[in-house]
């Protein structure tokens, strides 16, 4: 067999192992040690399996990973989310659907301090659904629009997809934080002109009874801008502080991380318990995904001696499809995985063999990077995998809400989502402007 032959065979064997149930990290590994040794022996695929777990994971950049899940963890218990909701409530309580635009950009400013979409539908489904369903919204809007947002933790920065992204295609994590303001902007203007739509020629799916003048308890104004300080403050020192050159990534994620725990600390919101339970999830989302990180530099360091990068930059661009012909390939091949598979996984399996096509197009990686993320997102809207639907169920914990109502509710989202990524290829400046300052 020739190089190329067998990195397509180890691709197509990678994915038969991951339907079959095999855990990602190690089904890469298994295929990338049996590619390499069969393209030159045992040895070598030996010492480039000691050489991978060194080189790929000995980086200081990479203790951003659990600075940034702790200091998401601790704003989540600290009750921030609920806060940041409460005060966008009441500054939207006159405008039609105020309650679904309100969780739009609470979900945007609380995913500028968390980084993963998961812990932002956790946090409103809790928060925003109920008091939602209180004023008459139906509940598959409720759920749909906690779903729809919450897609925004792992694009506005910090984000778990974007370090990992960077990390793949050895590009900077702090270009890449810059490069997701600007589309998760847009992403979140979109998500609020849908609900708008869906509010004023669509009633019937946003409302059960409009109430859309509804009291609330009077309450002072400073109280309800005393709300919005905590996050304000954070914001500021880590995107501030990461943006304004004072820190590198690594040291906004500490920075954060202790900003987070004096928030949550000061609102009496942890105990010994709590906080060792905290740090022991940290621990093992940083572990799983510096595994995964190790586990894919292996399948492309594999994929890269086999040549079959090089093989589909050649066959793709020499084509009569050329560089945005692939670009379509790709990402509808991103959406579609993302049916049946992670975030993450996608990523590891996908953009070995994308970047060296992409780069050989020309593309600018950043650009490039920011529509896979958003792409990406799409999956977790999407049945049967969805894990942001599934979080919302697992969180309600409604027997009587199906899973049905909340993908229906999410899927004028997914329609949103796409509309952005099609603007954000024909406007590219979007994503790169603020990047490449």
């Amino acid at each position: 067999m020739t190089g190329i032959e067998i990195g397509a065979a180890a691709i197509v064997v990678l994915v038969i192992l991951i339907a079959l149930g095999m855990p990602i990290g190690i089904g890469m590994i298994v295929v990338s040690f049996a590619g390499v040794s069969l393209i030159r022996n045992e040895v070598v695929a030996t010492r480039m399996i000691g050489s991978v777990a060194n080189d790929s994971l000995e980086e200081y950049l990479f203790a951003v990973v659990p600075l940034f899940v702790l200091m998401g963890l601790l704003v989540t218990v600290s009750g921030v989310g609920k806060d940041t909701f409460d005060l966008f409530e009441r500054m939207l309580k006159r405008v039609r659907a105020g309650l679904g635009i309100a969780t739009v950009f609470a979900n945007a400013v609380f995913a500028s301090i968390t980084g993963i979409s998961i812990a932002s539908a956790s946090v409103f489904s809790r928060v925003a659904v109920p008091e939602m369903t209180r004023h008459g919204y139906s509940r598959r809007f409720s759920t749909g629009v906690v779903a729809g947002s919450s897609v925004l933790g792992m694009l506005i920065p910090p984000s778990l997809l974007m370090i990992i992204y960077a990390v793949l295609a050895e590009e900077s994590v702090g270009r890449m934080f810059l490069a997701g303001v600007g589309p998760g902007i847009l992403l979140a203007v979109l998500f609020s002109i849908t609900v708008l739509i869906l509010a004023t020629w669509w009633k019937s799916s946003v409302f059960t009874h409009e109430t859309r003048d509804f009291e609330m308890e009077p309450q002072p104004v400073l109280t309800t801008l005393a709300k919005g300080v905590p996050i304000i403050m954070l914001v500021t020192l880590v995107l501030g502080g990461l943006y304004g050159g004072f820190f590198n990534p690594t040291e906004a994620g500490a920075v954060g991380a202790l900003g987070a725990l004096v928030i949550a600390l000061l609102r009496r919101s942890l105990n010994p318990s709590r906080l060792w339970g905290l740090l022991v999830e940290t621990g093992q989302v940083t572990v799983s995904v510096l595994f995964l990180i190790m586990a894919a530099t292996f399948f492309s360091r594999m994929l890269a001696m086999s040549g079959l990068p090089n093989a589909l930059a050649e066959m793709l661009l020499g084509g009569s499809i050329g560089p945005y012909g692939f670009l379509l390939i790709f990402l509808v091949l991103v959406i579609v995985m993302g049916f049946l598979i992670d975030s993450i996984s996608i990523m590891l399996i996908l953009l070995p063999i994308a970047l060296p096509v992409a780069t050989e197009a020309g593309f600018d990686l950043i650009w490039f990077g920011v529509l896979t993320v958003v792409a990406v997102e799409i999956g977790l809207l999407t049945p049967p995998f969805g894990l942001s639907v599934y979080t919302i169920k697992a969180a309600l914990d409604d027997p009587d809400l199906k899973i049905s109502e909340i993908f229906g509710g999410a899927l004028p989202f997914v329609f949103a989502m796409i509309a952005g990524l099609a603007i954000i290829v024909a406007f590219p400046q979007i994503a790169t402007w603020l990047a490449r300052l």
